[in-house]
């Protein structure tokens, strides 16, 4: 039987339920309900015991106080109003709906026909009405009492100059590892294990950029499968961190995780999804927005509302044009950087988010109210520059403040190492920073965020192994995931014993790591690409909540032990010398000594020229950054120590002859990497000595000095 709970008028803000030590406050926006009422459950979620209408409407905000009601206590919301989708309204007070301001769900979703709002099947939704009742396989919101002591801790407030990103997903980074309890697998108490914050440190990396942890589902379609929403970008909560992602099931487990990889150096990133919502297109579910004002949280078609405007690919476009939508996000973004302490976020589909009625605009309200946010512009903002609407492509477009993922870099880097013709003057600009496109409004080379594998797509090991995808086990006939790989299997497709198959592989993703850690820019390694790990050619792993999406720690043998020492090597010499993340963009017009700050070097030892640029059969470059050059310059108020580097990029099938550049410092280089050997030697060469460049080979120089061997 449910009863009625105290209730009185409280306030309107702030939104969702806010313990203040003596009662709740209850606070949900809609400007189109005609009535809320708040449902509260008994502590396993099964059973509703009390509904109580709001007795308030102000500002468009539906409000009650309950005096009785304690952190812990579960609930939802039933909106009242009318159902006319043609009008672009979906209420439907059957259906038990999520607050968008929860900060904590119980329970998941259990797929049913009762979640949507008509009769699942009908041919016309708009014709159709349910009026069962889904609140028993709903999840349901948890009051909690965000208070907590953090103690000492202080965000480790990387600049970006010294950034290096390590892209992963927190439930499969350690769903196998060895070294965490069983209990704990898959989760953030697991990603707090000592062992395994201590591997991420060892690495050198400087920041872990986490897939979505909000709160999402995983799509009817999927679980009828077998399959889940492995990636999590269909969010359903954007102040929830995702229950399953919790072992203890309390929020605290989240800030702890941040608190201990704060304590180790680390910051924490998150991939979040303000673009779309897990309730898909107009045959959709009714869980949260929809049903609490459809009309304000969604973009409808202007000529006929029933349908949603799809820019997402996902069924449907947050509204972030409606202030109180936008002040949802900003809220979602302040409390995650405020309450939970994360230092940055990567927007996906982030097109979208800028996107109003004249098209993407980098002036938008969303982006200017995250710049002038005292808050939010102070944390890292990562940009996904790209989506399925109009004009979709924004690389470079995202103005001060941004950096952004560059899928430019990505493919050329891997079509120069694939034996590409024609590619060295693309090359060229995206081992420089991307200054084409970046280098306007004072932004910087860390705004490139260069990559050669993300989550979406091939593994380092699978780029090496595989010469198409093979997503069979997503059940789409691997028809899903981009062909688009610029990938080779060096003669087998997948595994193999043969040893000379395995040899170029491991040099191949040392080029392609190598090209990646030495470029300017901030450079994102794909988390578990330093050992091997390999998703079987799966290349849209998405729906793979399993062993091919899981990290495979036990692909860890003693050639991945070298592979992961050659990493941590990079990143330490990248560390070590500043020209390899320099602050300013480098365009040969600042020069040192007669030498300038950068310089790009054919193999007869001189400077390119018009006709080697063009020449489509050139595989072979060498670069010289000149840290002395352009003045003094500092990183953190420290100044930074000149030095001169050579970065030589061999493409070609077979070994050419390359001398060194004459420069007037030094009495020689130095060979600090060559990728054609697990353990290059430290190799002194003469100025304009004509040396052997390996096949298929990346190498690093720096000048003979007895300065630099201390250094090293």
């Amino acid at each position: 039987m449910i009863s009625r709970a105290r209730v009185w008028p409280g306030r309107n803000f702030p939104l969702g339920a806010t313990w203040d030590g003596k009662g709740v406050n209850f606070a949900l926006f809609s400007a189109n309900a005609e009535k809320v009422e708040l449902c509260l459950f008994d502590h396993a979620g099964n059973r509703e015991i009390a509904r109580v209408a709001l007795p308030e409407y102000t500002d468009e905000v539906w409000h009650g106080y309950l005096p009785d009601a304690r952190p812990g206590a579960l609930y939802g919301y039933r909106v009242h109003g009318p159902y006319n989708p043609g009008r672009g309204h979906r209420f439907n007070p059957h259906k038990l709906l999520i607050d968008p301001y929860a900060r904590a769900l119980h329970g998941r979703l259990r797929w049913a026909d009762t979640h949507y709002g008509y009769r699942f099947g009908s041919p016309r939704e708009d014709l159709s009405f349910d009026r069962r009742d889904n609140a028993r396989s709903m999840p349901k919101c948890r009051v909690v009492d965000t208070a907590a002591s953090w103690g000492s801790d202080r965000p480790p407030g990387r600049s970006w100059s010294e950034t290096v990103i390590y892209e992963t997903h927190l439930r499969g980074f350690t769903r196998l590892h060895p070294a965490v309890p069983d209990g704990l697998k898959g989760t953030a108490a697991g990603m707090s294990v000592d062992a395994v914050i201590d591997y991420i440190k060892t690495l050198g990396v400087t920041a872990v950029e986490f897939l979505p942890v909000h709160a999402f589902v995983s799509q009817r379609n999927l679980t009828i499968r077998h399959l889940s929403n492995y990636w999590g970008y269909d969010s359903i909560g954007f102040f929830a961190p995702e229950p399953s992602y919790l072992a203890t099931g309390l929020i605290r487990e989240f800030k702890t995780m941040v608190a201990r990889f704060h304590d180790a150096g680390l910051e924490v990133i998150l991939d979040v999804v303000y673009n779309h919502t897990a309730e898909g297109n107009h045959q959709g579910p009714t869980l949260s927005f929809r049903g609490i004002d459809n009309a304000s949280y969604y973009r409808l078609m202007p000529d006929d509302l029933r349908f949603y405007i799809d820019e997402t690919g996902t069924g449907n476009t947050v509204n972030l044009s409606h202030p109180r939508v936008l002040q949802m996000v900003m809220d979602s973004l302040r409390y995650w950087a405020g309450e939970m302490h994360v230092d940055g976020f990567r927007f996906d589909l982030c097109s979208t988010l800028g996107r109003e009625a004249n098209g993407f605009d980098p002036g938008s309200g969303f982006f200017d109210a995250l710049r002038q946010d005292p808050l939010l512009s102070r944390v890292k903002l990562i940009a996904e520059p790209w989506d399925l609407g109009p004009g979709g492509y924004q690389l470079g477009n995202h103005g001060p403040r941004w950096a952004e993922w560059n899928d430019r870099y990505r493919d050329t880097v891997r079509r120069f190492w694939l034996g590409d013709g024609g590619v060295l003057p693309e090359l060229a600009a995206r081992l420089a920073g991307s200054a084409d496109i970046f280098d306007r409004e004072g932004r910087r080379p860390w705004a490139s965020v260069n990559f050669v594998t993300a989550h979406d797509g091939f593994t380092l090991a699978d780029v090496v192994s595989y010469n198409a995808k093979h997503n069979e086990k997503n059940g789409e006939d691997n028809r899903d995931g981009t062909n688009d790989n610029h990938s080779t299997n060096h003669g087998v497709e997948g595994p193999t014993d043969d040893p000379g198959i395995l040899a170029a592989r491991r040099r191949h993703r040392r080029n392609l790591m190598a090209t990646l850690l030495l470029s300017q820019g901030t450079p994102m390694l794909l988390a578990g690409d330093e050992f091997g790990n390999s998703q079987a050619g799966n290349n849209n792993a998405y729906c793979q909540d399993n062993a091919t999406g899981w990290l495979d720690w036990k692909a860890i043998d003693p050639e991945e032990e070298k592979f992961i020492a050659f990493v941590q090597r990079l990143i330490h010499l990248r560390r070590l010398h500043p020209v390899l993340r320099w602050p300013r963009f480098l365009h040969g017009q600042h020069a040192a000594e007669g030498v300038k700050d950068i310089t790009w070097i054919a193999p007869n030892g001189a400077e390119m020229t018009t006709e080697q640029w063009h020449d489509s059969d050139a595989r072979c470059i060498g670069l010289m950054l000149n840290g002395e050059a352009g003045g003094r310059l500092s990183m953190e108020g420290i100044p930074i120590q000149g030095e001169l580097l050579l970065i030589i990029l061999n493409g070609s099938p077979g070994e050419i002859a390359f001398s060194l550049p004459q420069v007037p410092q030094g009495s020689g280089w130095l060979c600090l990497i060559d990728t054609s050997d697990d353990e290059p030697p430290r190799v002194k060469r003469e100025f304009n000595e004509a040396i052997p460049i390996a096949a298929n080979s990346v190498s690093l120089w720096c000048l003979n000095t007895s300065a630099e061997g201390r250094r090293e």
